[in-house]
């Protein structure tokens, strides 16, 4: 085990854990064009909630992605900070998608995966929020200004 080959690998995860949140905040942002769009140019519909509702689970897919990143960058801290034995088979270096194949969840498994994601308060809550204002707005509004 060579620890200079452990920290490469810790500091590219590093670089995509990070992208990964900034991604995840562009679908966010996105979904307020999306809905400031649809209200201000009269579009509010089902249409548009089904739109929100899949860049939300978009979103989630993303932060599962991300989350594959971090169970990585954990271990890696763990072997960088020597609370690993070099005895473990998988404090080899650049391993990411070999160590996740072997315990790749069966497609429900990823499905539950994504649903736990999307339900977690920091991706939920700005969702959630956007899909209250639209229905709020057709079901309490008859017109949207």
């Amino acid at each position: 085990m060579q620890t200079s080959h452990l920290a490469a690998e810790w500091s590219l995860l590093q670089n995509q854990f990070d992208s990964y949140e900034k991604y995840s905040l562009l679908i966010k942002l996105f979904s307020i064009g999306v809905l400031a769009a649809a209200y201000f140019t009269d579009h509010l519909s089902v249409f548009i909630l089904c739109l929100l509702l899949i860049l939300w689970l978009q979103d989630a897919i993303w932060k599962t992605f991300q989350s594959r990143i971090d169970s990585r960058l954990l271990q890696l801290e763990g072997y960088l900070s020597n609370e690993h034995t070099p005895q473990h088979c998988d404090g080899v270096a650049f391993q990411f998608n070999s160590l996740y194949l072997q315990n790749r969840p069966s497609s429900v498994g990823l499905i539950k995966e994504y649903l736990d994601q999307a339900l977690r308060p920091t991706i939920a809550l700005p969702h959630l929020l956007l899909i209250a204002m639209l229905l709020f707005n057709l079901l309490f509004t008859s017109s949207p200004h």
